[in-house]
């Protein structure tokens, strides 16, 4: 049963958003008997708020506050993002870890380092990650079932000669398990799961949480500032109420998960007289270093009906190229993965209104479709900001988000590109689109773990450099990229975090 805390309680952990990083470890923390905290910013649904219209959904879950430049695809409800993901969880590779020594360093924009943690160090993690979230094909679970839009690809693969193409490693139950339902292929992943057969926190760390007695869940409540006492340690969070009306929550460790925006929003509006660029802030890091992948999506009209929008939306992979090839082009590599849109993502993808947006949609039945996903290097001017007069509905300084693609995304997305034009055109593809996706759905960086401060703004736990008892605890610890889809890393670095808090409470070293 939920437990309800004091705000001046200054024993409890307080975890600032609930979604992938946010309600694992908040979960973890409260199974080992630690008092937990959590704010999140959005309002909790159940799975009777959740309908097969994404439009609708978008309504109730996207993240909608003023922001600036480049757009990211967040939202703002229990669950986090986790309630929009797609569920594909493949792993970040051996020499992914280790990108500046496997790539070194691309040109004098590129900030690439090495993970300050191994492949090692995180698979038995990535274990207690998998059979958290139910990955299909492995811990015994069968593979997801193959959607028509997986066997074209799959069908594709094989005469393009690709190799490694398989139905597993998605986080929906494809048959019941752990309380929660086996998928029934409804489609529209992307606007939650109303089987709960999808892997999300609203329905699963969050009222696991609740159940041990020393979990409290806030919602619609606003973290506005980090406080700290003289000696630098941090001591509350203050936060305001749907009314507006400031409080604040004392602590004994704070973890930060508002996703990338979120997350450097609150270290940088934290600033004080001894963190005057902001918490963590003293290496000039917190906020750069922003990726979100190299994407791409392709569709092809294929000579029979495909039915793409039938079934999950992203059940199926090839990894053949999601190695290290230079001889491609570029550094790194990517995932192909199957992609079923409905015709309102449809039409925003290939241009809204105009002759190319009918020519598919009139064929919507015949499609099939790709999303690309692969590594992209951190820059230092890729980067969130906070706008220096404008503010929002909350008060707080508008984020700035600024991205560009490097040449090296460029190479690999035209690399990516042409393969599955190949794929499909071998299948007797009429009509092929393929092209760029410009939004953030997989934000990392801006507080990378890093093995020296100067490099970085946490450590390998996800702790701030500066700070002993404030940690990151989202996909803003990335080091860098890799190509994998970053949720399954996100949980699996949340456990481990988790086991570390824990372990510090226990000897008095937190």
């Amino acid at each position: 049963m939920s437990k309800l805390f004091e705000l001046k309680d200054g024993s409890v952990v307080v975890v600032i958003g609930s979604g992938a990083g946010g309600g694992t470890v908040a979960n973890e923390l409260a199974q080992k008997g630690i008092d937990v905290v959590c704010l999140e910013a959005g309002s909790r649904l159940t799975l009777a708020d959740i309908v097969n219209d994404p439009p609708a959904m978008d309504a109730k879950i996207g993240w909608h506050d003023k922001r600036m430049g480049s757009m990211a695809w967040i939202c703002k409800t229990v669950g986090g993002t986790t309630m929009r993901w797609s569920g594909v969880t493949p792993r970040i590779q051996e020499h992914e870890f280790k990108a500046l020594s496997t790539y070194g360093q691309f040109d004098a924009g590129t900030t690439l380092i090495d993970w300050p943690i191994t492949l090692d160090e995180l698979a038995p993690y990535y274990d207690k990650a998998e059979d958290k979230m139910g990955v299909s094909g492995t811990h015994g679970i069968p593979p997801s079932a193959e959607t028509n839009n997986f066997k074209v690809m799959k069908a594709g693969a094989k005469r393009v000669g690709y190799k490694e193409v398989t139905s597993t490693r998605t986080a929906i139950n494809p048959v019941a398990r752990d309380g929660r339902a086996g998928c029934q292929q409804l489609g529209f992943c992307n606007s939650g799961c109303a089987m709960g057969a999808k892997w999300s926190t609203l329905y699963t760390e969050v009222p696991a949480a609740e159940k041990t007695g020393n979990f409290e869940l806030r919602t619609e409540v606003m973290a506005v500032k980090i406080n700290h006492s003289k000696s630098g340690q941090v001591t509350g969070v203050v936060y305001a109420d749907k009314a507006g009306i400031l409080h604040e929550q004392k602590a004994r460790a704070i973890c930060v998960a508002g996703n990338v925006v979120e997350t450097t929003r609150l270290l940088l509006n934290s600033a004080s007289p001894m963190f005057p660029e902001g918490l963590g802030n003293s290496s000039d890091h917190v906020g750069r270093n922003y990726m979100r992948h190299m994407f791409a999506i392709t569709n092809a009209v294929m000579p029979n009906p495909v039915n793409y929008h039938r079934g999950t939306r992203q059940s199926g992979i090839i990894l053949d190229e999601q190695y290290h090839k230079p001889g491609r082009g570029f550094a790194g590599g990517y995932i192909l993965e199957t992609l079923g849109l409905d015709p309102w993502n449809l039409s925003n993808i290939v241009g809204g209104w105009g002759s190319d947006n009918t020519k598919f949609t009139d064929k919507f039945t015949y499609i099939a479709g790709a999303f690309v996903t692969g590594e992209d290097p951190p820059e230092a001017a890729n980067r969130i900001t906070l706008h220096a007069t404008e503010k929002d509905a909350n008060g707080l300084p508008v984020p700035v988000l600024t991205y560009r693609d490097h040449p090296n995304s460029l190479a690999m997305r035209e690399h990516s590109i042409k393969m599955l034009r190949e794929l499909y055109e071998s299948l007797g593809a009429t009509e092929f689109h393929g092209g760029d996706v410009p939004l953030g759905a997989h934000n990392m960086g801006v507080a990378r773990m890093s093995a020296k401060a100067e490099d970085g703004v946490t450590n390998r736990w996800g702790q701030i450099h500066d700070i002993p008892n404030l940690f990151v605890s989202d996909g803003s610890v990335f080091s860098t990229s890799a190509a994998a889809n970053p949720t399954l890393t996100i949980v699996a670095l949340a456990i481990r975090q988790a086991d570390h808090i824990a372990a510090r409470m226990n000897q008095k070293t937190l």
